[in-house]
């Protein structure tokens, strides 16, 4: 009897158990070695298969939309942002796109809290004191950093993981600022004792710390661009663990040279993982490797999630995590 499972593909390597679980659900093919699929393999395994697993690294766009198979019906994407797939061509095509959303916030908020505190408390240099052996004990002016208690942090998106950064950063004493493109509900500024600001400008210039907890978008590329970052103070500090694109990299890096910043933290990066020497070079700057959220716990919800979406959709039913629909 022939097999009718839905033929899946999966770009990358994922947690064993959420591998196994799709080995027992689905004619599944699995990446076993994490090598990164070239375009060309992106396109055979679409022409082929009913579903396709991607990662943010897999930039699925028009090009390659149009080597997909007449069976690929959904795109049941491993992550929450979707800005690397060309959703208006697969809504065209009638393929679905999911995604994981909701199970990233807390992992993300705590990372960016963490990276809120390493800039102004230089706490990479620390530890690189320390490897160094040079370290030669307390001293009254020795690694001075700043406070953040008492400082303004505006956050730039205020959906789910900037309310959670909102909620850690009060509890460090910071006051909570934000913009989004709506206001959030008021109940909710309450409970997060929130000031908002319409104008992005007007934040900006008013601000100590500025964390970025927007998507990427057409809209918000570049949003903090040459003109805005020349608005805030000049010891004021970026924090970005959104997407690089949001930030003009270059304009920021010349800023941090000419000390007309305090600093940044960044665990993304506007070219991917290619990372600009300037940048690396600064010491001003804390640098991680896109690990935001990068925990056991939310990599095997973001699993669970896809293998719902997947078998929701194969049962005939839609997905619950849809992000684009297919056109009637």
């Amino acid at each position: 009897m022939p097999d009718s499972r839905p033929r899946v593909v999966v770009t990358r390597k994922l947690p064993e158990q959420v591998e196994a679980r799709m080995q027992e659900l689905f004619d599944v093919t699995l990446n076993h070695d994490d090598r990164p699929m070239s375009a060309a393999e992106l396109g055979e395994a679409m022409a082929h298969a009913d579903v396709l697993v991607p990662t943010l690294g897999d930039h699925l766009d028009a090009g390659l939309m149009a080597r997909a198979g007449a069976n690929l019906r959904l795109i049941a994407n491993f992550g929450a942002g979707v800005d690397h797939i060309d959703v208006e061509t697969a809504r065209q095509r009638g393929i679905h796109v999911t995604n994981t959303p909701g199970v990233l916030a807390e992992d993300t908020a705590d990372m960016t809290m963490a990276l809120i505190l390493a800039v102004p408390r230089r706490l990479v240099d620390g530890v690189k004191l320390i490897e160094s052996g040079e370290w030669g004990g307390w001293a009254p002016t020795a690694m001075l950093g700043h406070r953040i208690f008492g400082k303004r942090l505006g956050i730039i998106g205020m959906g789910r993981i900037g309310q959670a950064v909102a909620k850690r950063a009060a509890a460090f004493g910071l006051e909570i600022h934000y913009h989004n493109r709506k206001r959030v509900h008021g109940s909710v500024e309450e409970d997060l004792g929130a000031t908002y600001w319409e104008s992005l400008d007007q934040m900006l210039a008013r601000m100590d710390v500025v964390s970025i907890h927007c998507p990427h978008t057409p809209g918000t590329y570049h949003l903090l661009s040459s003109r805005r970052l020349r608005l805030m103070k000049p010891s004021a500090y970026i924090v970005n663990t959104a997407r690089g694109e949001i930030v003009d990299e270059n304009a920021l890096i010349r800023m941090l040279e000419a000390g007309e910043l305090g600093g940044a933290a960044l665990d993304v990066f506007e070219h991917g993982h290619e990372i600009n020497p300037r940048l690396a070079a600064l010491p001003n700057v804390t640098l991680m490797p896109h690990m935001g959220s990068a925990t056991v716990e939310s990599r095997l919800e973001m699993g669970e999630k896809v293998i719902i979406n997947i078998k929701t959709f194969a049962d005939g039913h839609t997905p619950p995590d849809r992000v684009v629909p297919a056109m009637l």
